[in-house]
């Protein structure tokens, strides 16, 4: 895999965390910079920490699913890529509390890596680089968390679905981007 291609992902990857760092900015108050760098740093130690564990597992299991990787592959970004849709499209509200501790920035920090343990199991499969990967992941998740947090703060939730709806189309066009090498 290209290493655009893992930059685009880390994009992908770092929707989620963007889009709760983007609530965060504009629901906690007054503003600290200190609240943006705490949440930046465990939104990008999760994001990075998720994929190398889901790439021990899938360095496990590679050698049972060898001749069908890339439809594994696939399968995983559409899935991901369809929850990041949905998720974009919900209404619901009550995933938008203003109350500021470490334990619901932990369990965000959880909820917003959990797909990138399946992208650990599919950088296992693709026989990617993993410290690369990670660090990258890692270091983009970290940069559009705290860039998150500041456009929360002055704008607002106008771009926070918009943004997970455009990484789920992505990561579901790299998953078929995937398949066609593949197949071709």
């Amino acid at each position: 895999m290209h290493i655009l291609n893992i930059f685009i992902i880390a994009i992908v990857l770092a929707m989620d965390a963007f889009a709760v760092s983007i609530t965060e900015g504009s629901v906690n108050r007054p503003f600290k910079k200190s609240n943006a760098l705490t949440i930046a740093t465990l939104f990008g130690i999760f994001q990075a920490g998720m994929p190398l564990i889901g790439w021990v597992l899938g360095s496990v299991i590679i050698k049972y699913i060898d001749m069908y990787d890339h439809w594994v592959v696939f399968g995983i970004l559409s899935i991901i890529g369809t929850k990041m849709i949905y998720e974009s499209l919900r209404t619901d509200k009550a995933k938008k509390l203003n109350i500021l501790t470490f334990k619901r920035l932990l369990m965000l920090s959880i909820a917003t890596s959990i797909d990138a343990l399946a992208i650990g199991f599919s950088i296992a499969i693709l026989h990617i680089n993993i410290f690369l990967a990670i660090l990258i992941i890692g270091m983009v998740t970290f940069l559009l968390s705290i860039i998150g947090v500041y456009i929360g703060y002055f704008l607002g939730h106008f771009f926070e679905n918009k943004i997970e709806f455009l990484g789920g189309i992505i990561l579901i066009g790299i998953g078929i981007k995937i398949l066609l090498e593949h197949l071709m």
